[in-house]
């Protein structure tokens, strides 16, 4: 029974791990293109499409993680 929710858990753990690292990367670009000189009259537009990035990554790893990970 624990070997059937082994694999699950790990990929999720891995997925959420991944996303992190994801999120901190985008926030840095975003943060880097105000400090390039882009305004704050774009801050909303320039967010929803860094969100739109990160969960097209997010939605990949998932993906590829459930259809390759080994079995444990």
């Amino acid at each position: 029974m624990m070997e059937a929710l082994l694999r699950p858990m790990a990929v999720f753990i891995e997925v959420l791990l991944l996303a992190a690292v994801f999120y901190c990367i985008l926030a840095g670009v975003r943060l880097m293109l105000f400090d390039l000189g882009i305004t704050r009259k774009y801050s909303n537009i320039i967010t929803l499409m860094l969100l739109a990035v990160g969960a097209m990554v997010v939605v990949f790893l998932s993906s590829h993680l459930s259809a390759f990970y080994p079995e444990i």
